[in-house]
């Protein structure tokens, strides 16, 4: 696994081996003799217990039976598998295909009044046309293996954006003017994608600001791809995983990082003229 870690992530796995180490004490038994009974080497149950090695399903039924508490195996599988949702491998996520995981945020994205966005190198889901979606899940989908199911995943993508259009949610997007520039697609498909951007950004529901190269002073550096729902969690997708952010102390962090970059944007007609300049140079 890689190694970010979140406090969040961190915190609850930490909360499962506490658990255990309980569980364990309140049997009596000693770390060597429950690895035994397990059929383990000692060692799985210090690098359990000190919440650095993730124990399985079955390896918390094996550790509950063997203290005589089977009856605590249920509630700790399931704040194991609380830790594990936040931090979730895009290989997993992916494993069903692109397309029930475009469809998977739906209830989220309908759910959440406010959702601000910080794009550093691709467009944001929610503003991509069909052709630039397919131009990205194909790599997506050459890159991490996944089933190929592009065309299905594509549909539900652009699908996802109609809550754009939905009365009671307001968007505000932050853009890196890079995301403009970075071509995915031919000439054809990043023409119509910048075209499609000028007309999300009239939506009266919707703000987009652009973070131009030429920001001066920047007092807040380039960061990675997240959004914030309702103030309450943030998703951060890295090129390994989706990491999923509710501590009150982080999730405030990444509001005040959105705040900072907001502070760089420009919006309006100088954001609109980003985007033209961009299309110009297309040629």
């Amino acid at each position: 696994m890689p190694t970010y870690q979140s406090s969040s992530v961190e915190a609850a796995r930490k909360n499962v081996a506490a658990r255990l180490r309980e569980v364990r004490r309140d049997s009596g038994l000693k770390g060597h003799e429950l690895a035994a009974f397990c059929g383990w080497n000692k060692s799985k149950i210090s690098r359990i217990e000190n919440a650095i090695t993730p124990p399985s399903d079955a390896d918390t039924r094996a550790w509950c039976a063997g203290c005589g508490a089977d009856d605590q195996a249920p509630d700790i599988i399931a704040a194991s598998r609380t830790a594990d949702s936040m931090y979730l491998e895009w290989k997993r996520l992916q494993r069903t295909g692109l397309r029930r995981l475009q469809e998977s945020r739906v209830p989220l994205y309908e759910q959440t009044k406010l959702h601000r966005g910080y794009a550093s190198h691709v467009m944001p889901g929610l503003f991509q046309t069909p052709a630039y979606a397919s131009a990205l899940l194909k790599a997506v989908g050459r890159f991490h293996r996944t089933p190929k199911d592009t065309a299905e995943a594509v549909e539900a993508r652009t699908a996802r954006a109609d809550v754009l259009r939905k009365p009671g949610h307001r968007f505000t997007f932050l853009l890196e003017e890079a995301v403009l520039r970075y071509q995915l697609g031919d000439t054809e498909c990043m023409a119509g994608q910048l075209g499609h951007l000028l007309s999300v950004m009239s939506l009266p529901a919707v703000s987009v600001g652009i973070i131009p190269f030429a920001a001066r002073d920047r007092g807040m550096w380039t960061l990675e791809t997240f959004d914030v729902f309702d103030g309450q969690r943030v998703h951060v997708e890295l090129l390994t995983a989706q990491v999923t952010l509710t501590t009150p102390g982080e999730v405030a962090m990444y509001v005040r990082a959105f705040e900072d970059l907001r502070g760089l944007a420009v919006y309006g007609a100088e954001a609109r003229a980003c985007v033209a300049d961009a299309l110009a140079a297309l040629g």
